[in-house]
């Protein structure tokens, strides 16, 4: 199924997660999305694992990211 106008279409959470790691940092992506994977001893792996269960925080990173690439 072609979804041309979603841009979140064919990336991976892991892929946006590591990208918005190494555009703000974990301090700054912490503030800006108040969750405990960020804040406290961050990584890629403990932060999917939370993300993929938790759909209130996966929305907020999708939309932290749209902002991202939308600047």
């Amino acid at each position: 199924m072609s979804q041309p106008n979603n841009p979140l279409h064919g990336k991976t959470l892991e892929a946006i997660v590591v990208y918005l790691v190494s555009y703000y940092g974990w301090e700054e992506l912490g503030d800006r999305i108040r969750i405990n994977c960020f804040r406290k001893d961050p990584s890629i792996i403990s932060s999917l694992k939370f993300l993929r269960r938790t759909p209130w925080a996966r929305k907020q990173v999708e939309d932290l990211y749209l902002e991202t690439i939308n600047q």
